[in-house]
């Protein structure tokens, strides 16, 4: 039986899985980013159960309270995830740009117009 505390760790090797398999067995280029969101985002959560203290509060200064969760695992989430939304968006421009030169997503298709003569 998984002990109640291990799921985030769970769910976080799952979705880490999914998305590499994603990324690694399709040639579509739009679920290679799909793929790579869901990587990315496997790691969102093992980064936010590391910043989780059991029974702690908010850094917040004050008698009643002695243990504290550090802040900082979620202010860098909260970055990678516009970070993560900016890169997606590039991702998506270069497959909109490679759709209209190539006409395809396939990766294995484009690879074979570029070997043609």
């Amino acid at each position: 039986m998984i002990e109640p505390g291990l799921y985030n760790y769970w769910i976080f090797v799952v979705l880490m899985m999914i998305g590499f398999f994603i990324v690694i067995s399709r040639g579509n280029l739009i679920k290679k980013i799909v793929g790579l969101n869901i990587f990315q985002t496997s790691v969102f959560l093992l980064y936010i159960s590391f910043g989780k203290v059991e029974g702690a509060t908010a850094p917040i200064l004050d008698p009643r309270y002695t243990e504290y969760s550090n802040p900082l695992p979620h202010v860098l989430i909260l970055t990678a995830i516009v970070v993560g939304v900016a890169t997606s968006a590039l991702g998506l421009a270069l497959v909109v740009r490679i759709r209209e030169a190539y006409g395809t997503v396939e990766e294995d298709e484009i690879l074979r117009q570029d070997e043609a003569p």
